[in-house]
């Protein structure tokens, strides 16, 4: 009974004419119809609004006209695309306006009120925090496998433009998210226990590695990292940081006061990832090693490890 109702309750179809009926409409195309009936408590006297009937129409009509903000981002030109307004339904104005129907007689009409939700980065913020280079560096690995580059590829574009706050961690599985066949990334070898395997999302720890000797370098607090359980070869010894959906992290925290602008780009058979802030930043630079500039026949790293050594940042990962 429950499934019928809410399959009638949002008829999101061709107008209809039907007596006492409330159309609603966003930007004048109609995404519900539904009559005063299907909210009514069923007792004498006075009509009274079912309110978890109302309550599981307003959670539907929320999720139907929701739309994401987008952040302002800098594209390969060194442009800045201004980022896009997102919106949810106003959910007080809106219950006025259905109370206003209810207890009328008669159809009525309403367009969804909306609240505009502003992107977390605008064009002015990135404006601000592009101009100091605080940090960079760059690996190179074998550009003639397809899959790996392909993989390191997508694991760059998910992390470039992104903004770290003051105080805040960042997350490299949090950002770039699952490695699956279905977001895209490809079969590539990787590191499991030591041995050599293939595995969907392989290559992914150049771009986690690249990411931490940039970071390290521009003196952000390291909250997690873990090494491989064998050496990689596109970064010196002990600086390498493996990730893993379901397992190792790494994560660092933006200790300064202004935000961190992270570019991150695969060009060729190298990866490169640089960090930018505003000009009145006051940060400390490390001495990192350079990558190896050598590129080897074949390289094998990423995702799905246990720890061998961590390093002294590293926390112990359970067996």
């Amino acid at each position: 009974m429950i499934q019928v109702w809410i399959a009638g309750l949002l008829l999101l179809a061709q107008p209809v004419d039907l007596p006492d009926s409330l159309t609603v409409t966003q930007q004048g195309q109609t995404i519900a119809i539904v009559n005063r009936v299907n909210f009514t408590v069923p007792l004498p006297g006075t009509p009274m609004i079912d309110d978890k009937k109302y309550g599981q129409f307003i959670d539907k009509l929320d999720r139907r006209i929701y739309q994401d903000p987008i952040n302002a981002t800098i594209n390969d030109e060194g442009k800045i695309v201004p980022g896009q307004v997102g919106y949810r339904l106003y959910r007080k104005e809106f219950r006025e306006k259905f109370y206003t129907y209810f207890f009328r007689n008669g159809p009525s009409e309403i367009e969804v009120p909306e609240l505009d939700i502003y992107p977390k980065v605008d064009s002015e913020l990135l404006a601000h925090i592009k101009v100091q280079q605080i940090g960079q560096y760059v690996t190179y690995f074998n550009s003639n496998n397809k899959s790996r580059l392909h993989n390191i590829s997508l694991a760059a574009k998910a992390i470039n433009n992104h903004v770290v706050f003051p105080n805040e961690v960042f997350s490299f599985n949090q950002v770039v998210g699952n490695r699956s066949i279905e977001k895209g990334y490809r079969n590539a070898p990787i590191i499991v226990r030591g041995e050599l395997s293939e595995g969907v999302g392989g290559g992914i720890c150049q771009v986690s590695s690249t990411l931490f000797n940039a970071v390290d370098r521009a003196g952000l607090l390291i909250v997690e990292r873990y090494s491989h359980s064998r050496r990689v070869t596109y970064v010196p010894p002990g600086r390498d940081a493996t990730v893993s959906w379901y397992g190792p992290d790494f994560r660092f925290q933006n200790k300064y006061n202004q935000p961190i602008l992270i570019r991150a780009k695969q060009y060729g058979g190298s990866m490169i990832v640089t960090l930018f802030s505003s000009d009145v930043i006051n940060y400390e630079i490390r001495k990192v090693p350079k990558a190896p500039s050598r590129i080897p026949k074949e390289i094998h790293a990423v995702p799905e490890i246990h720890i061998s050594k961590p390093s002294k940042e590293c926390k112990v990962l359970a067996p």
